[in-house]
């Protein structure tokens, strides 16, 4: 059991198709099948079920595969340590960023990291909380900055800043018409409303309509902000996002929601239990850091 052999491994874990894995490895089939019955015989155990198209992992082949994928994150990790010792920091950091403020939050972090480390380069993503976490889930990315709230047991997490939730709408709407810059949750009650389509966010708007014993009147559940700032602009409804979601336009007006008491928070996470490459253990606790300063002063 090497690295490599963990490697075609992995590979075929990801794939469960024999065919699709040696595409993927740039080999040929009867080679990699080969790789993996010696590791099986190796291990004195059967790692895969085969199946006419497609293969499944065992109990045995799942727990070979999270601790290969742990060896070959550790084996990087270990190279990428040497390698900074001569040459300075160095790798990728692979990022993802939820809609909203969190890109002009994190471009702090980049220019400044960069400058100390310019060697490293980012991979950055983008999408909503869900998208992220599956992101992270699957290995597509490392570190990811959501909204709030996630699931604190599968997932390591510190707060980097909030802003409030806002309502946007036609400015022929009416209540664009109402003095100020803020509204309440109960001048929304039966207005349609078109909602940002996370399941957790959803479930605070029914919380805060409920504290004015009503009910929400969501019309339409969507990830864009700006189809949702389009179909607001148009008089479908009232958007409810959070406040880097408005552009200023001729079309919309924006106004806080309970003069701002209704915030969302960003967090950023990273998955518990998996080993992180050097770079990006380094980041991290170069953003916490750059957080407290910021907290502080």
């Amino acid at each position: 059991m090497d690295i490599k052999s963990l490697r075609y491994f992995i590979t075929v874990a990801e794939e469960l198709n024999i065919t699709k894995a040696a595409e993927k490895l740039n080999l040929s089939q009867p080679p990699l099948s080969i790789q993996i019955r010696n590791l099986e015989a190796e291990l004195d155990t059967v790692l895969f079920i085969r199946g006419k198209r497609n293969l499944e992992l065992t109990e045995s082949g799942r727990l070979l595969y999270r601790r290969a994928k742990e060896i070959i994150s550790l084996t990087s990790k270990a190279e990428e340590e040497i390698r900074s010792m001569k040459y300075g920091l160095s790798g990728t950091i692979s990022l993802g960023l939820v809609e909203g403020t969190a890109p002009d939050i994190a471009g702090e972090w980049f220019s400044e990291f960069f400058r100390l480390h310019p060697n490293i380069r980012f991979r950055i993503l983008d999408g909503n909380t869900d998208d992220l976490l599956e992101k992270l889930r699957s290995g597509l990315i490392s570190l990811a900055v959501i909204t709030s709230p996630c699931d604190h047991s599968l997932l390591n997490s510190f707060p980097v800043g909030k802003e409030p939730m806002v309502a946007f709408m036609s400015r022929n709407h009416p209540l664009a018409e109402t003095e100020g810059d803020t509204i309440s949750v109960s001048q929304l009650v039966g207005e349609p409303l078109i909602v940002p389509s996370r399941r957790a966010l959803i479930e605070d708007i029914y919380r805060w309509f409920r504290e004015t014993r009503s009910e929400p009147n969501i019309i339409c559940e969507m990830d864009s902000y700006l189809d949702a700032a389009a179909l607001a602009g148009n008089g479908m409804g009232i958007s409810i996002f959070p406040q880097t979601a408005y552009v200023p336009n001729a079309s919309l007006c924006s106004k806080k929601i309970d003069s701002g008491k209704r915030n969302i928070e960003y967090l950023f996470v990273w998955l518990k239990g998996h080993p992180l490459p050097n770079v990006e253990e380094e980041f991290i606790d170069f953003v916490r850091s750059h957080t407290e300063d910021k907290k502080n002063n």
